[in-house]
């Protein structure tokens, strides 16, 4: 099994046309994703690699069923392509885009909480890699034959980080269920506590490695979370252990600005609460490892 997506889910793209939204639309159709419309306005009627395009999501939903999109929109118009796709009935929006305004994000948080719980949909991203269930289906951006599938759930703040994981692990012969980068950005469309959740879930998933950054709460929540909760072994790592103190780090959402917010600090509560932390990025997929021959 997988979280989020599989080989059936149909998914449509949000400026299909676009420079970006055309590369990676073919990627993600030639890695077997479920792609079934494309939305550009003022290019609705047209195909893009062989995909139907329409000029709303609403029209893209009625007429091809569409339920996860992703968004390939410039960032001063992401947040209405965003809150446009969950006004149109998609249940999971990806969005790749990297430099939405924090203000904007704001505004698409309070909108989401309009929708009754049942009926909220997920959001990945923004600033993000996006999710792949390796061999199933892909939306996102990543380089799709790294991944192998497997029974490793992977969530990661920083997508290249996410990639060398992912790396390691095929090389020892493991391979990933689902992995999901949710993005670097202050505020982000979902956390690392909410994916944890579908992990546990999942038969098939039998441990989970989470990739974080200095900056925010959502590690030592999450690590909180996962020792009253989680049933399953999970394997944590924090980028940023150089990072000097008040500085914004590449990512919107890498600085650090409270106690807490460090690599070390975070590093030391997801050990306080029984995670296993890599030592290193370079020693993800033997951490990984020694912990499932344990388990």
């Amino acid at each position: 099994m997988s979280i989020l997506i599989d080989e059936k889910t149909p998914i449509l793209v949000q400026g299909i046309t676009g420079d970006k939204g055309s590369f990676h639309t073919k990627e993600m159709i030639d890695y077997g994703s479920n792609v079934v419309a494309g939305v550009t306005p003022g290019k609705g009627g047209k195909t893009h690699h062989g995909v139907p395009v329409f000029n709303t999501v609403r029209e893209a939903v009625r007429e091809t069923g569409a339920q996860a999109s992703i968004t390939f929109v410039a960032p001063a118009f992401c947040a209405d392509a965003i809150m446009e796709a969950a006004d149109s009935g998609v249940r999971l929006i990806c969005s790749i885009t990297d430099g939405i305004p924090a203000q904007d994000m704001m505004r698409v948080k309070r909108y989401f909480l309009r929708f009754p719980k049942d009926r909220r949909p997920m959001m990945v991203g923004p600033n993000c890699a996006g999710i792949i269930s390796p061999g199933k289906a892909m939306l996102g951006i990543m380089p799709g034959h790294i991944y192998k599938q497997g029974s490793v759930g992977l969530i990661s703040r920083s997508g290249t980080l996410g990639y060398e994981a992912a790396s390691q692990l095929k090389a020892l012969g493991l391979g990933i269920s689902t992995s999901v980068g949710i993005g670097g950005d202050p505020i982000n469309g979902s956390s690392f506590l909410d994916h944890l959740v579908l992990f546990d879930k999942d038969p098939e998933t039998k441990a989970v490695l989470i990739i974080g950054e200095i900056g925010g709460p959502q590690e030592a929540e999450a690590s909180a979370w996962i020792k009253e909760n989680f049933s399953k072994p999970v394997i944590g790592f924090v980028a940023g252990l150089t990072a000097p103190k008040g500085r914004r780090m590449g990512h919107a959402g890498a600085i650090i600005s409270a106690t807490g917010d460090s690599a070390a600090e975070k590093t030391e509560i997801m050990k306080s609460y029984g995670l296993t932390v890599a030592p290193s990025p370079a020693e993800f997929g033997s951490t990984v490892a020694k912990v499932l021959q344990s388990a």
